[in-house]
C-alpha cells in the first residue's frame, strides 16, 4: 500500500497513483507520455461566466471542509478515488500538503476542487459541482490564488477538452519534468495570501498562455 510520504515522492518525480475503480483497493502508478497543465492565473473566463459570477453571490473558502470536497469528488458512479486514496489525502491535508478550495451559496457547498502542493507545484486531483458552474468557479479562483501565492505549475494529470476550453495545455513528459523541476524549487505557499472573492474573479482579464 502506498503511504502519504510515497505519494509525495511520486508527485515530486512526475508520477501519480490512481485506482481502477472505487471498489478496487489497489493503487497503480501512472506516468503518461502527455500531461495536462493549466496556465496559472491565465484561465479563460467567458462573458457568460463573468455574468454568472457577478450575480451568484457565492463565497469562496480555502480548506474549510476538505473531507466534504474529497467525498463529493468520489461520489460518482465511476471514480478512481478509492478508500486508500481518501485516507492518504486526509493524512496529507493534516500535514498541510493537501488543500481544498470551496464555493458556498450561503451555507451550502456548491462546488470545489482539491489537490496537493509541493514547493511551487500544485497537483490538481479532482473537482465537483452541485450547482451550475460550481467547479468552474472554484477552478478559476484557485488558478488566480496560485498565481498570487507564487506557484509556477498547475498540474491536471491528463488533458481534457473541458480544461483545454479554459486554456489548458498539453505538453510532453519531458517538458513536464522540466517545468516540475523548476516549480519544486519555488518557495510558494498557498496560505500566503487571502483568497480572491467572487467579484474579483469575475473581473479577471481573459488571458492566453
Amino acid at each position: 500500500m502506498i503511504s502519504a510520504g510515497q505519494m509525495l515522492w511520486g508527485y515530486a518525480n512526475g508520477i501519480f497513483p490512481m485506482a481502477v475503480s472505487a471498489s478496487d483497493p489497489s493503487l497503480h502508478w501512472f506516468d503518461p507520455p502527455q500531461r495536462g497543465i493549466l496556465p496559472i492565473g491565465g484561465l479563460h473566463v467567458s462573458r457568460s461566466m463573468r455574468r454568472h459570477l457577478r450575480g451568484c453571490g457565492w463565497r469562496l473558502a480555502l480548506n474549510t471542509d476538505f473531507a466534504a470536497v474529497v467525498d463529493s469528488c468520489a461520489a460518482r458512479p465511476e471514480t478512481w478515488i478509492n478508500a486508500p486514496l481518501q485516507r492518504i489525502y486526509a493524512e496529507l491535508h493534516d500535514a498541510g500538503r493537501a488543500h481544498s478550495l470551496e464555493a458556498y451559496d450561503g451555507s451550502a457547498l456548491v462546488g470545489g476542487i482539491f489537490g496537493l502542493s509541493i514547493g511551487g507545484a500544485f497537483f490538481g486531483e479532482s473537482m465537483f459541482s452541485r450547482a451550475g458552474n460550481g467547479s468552474k468557479a472554484a477552478l478559476l479562483a484557485l488558478s488566480a490564488h496560485l498565481a498570487n501565492c507564487g506557484f509556477l505549475l498547475f498540474d491536471t494529470q491528463y488533458p481534457t477538452p473541458h480544461l483545454q476550453s479554459l486554456g489548458g495545455l498539453t505538453i510532453s513528459r519531458a517538458e513536464y519534468h522540466r517545468r516540475l523541476t523548476r516549480a519544486l524549487a519555488a518557495p510558494a505557499d498557498i496560505t500566503r495570501r487571502p483568497l480572491p472573492d467572487i467579484q474579483a474573479i469575475s473581473q479577471l482579464n481573459t488571458q492566453t498562455s
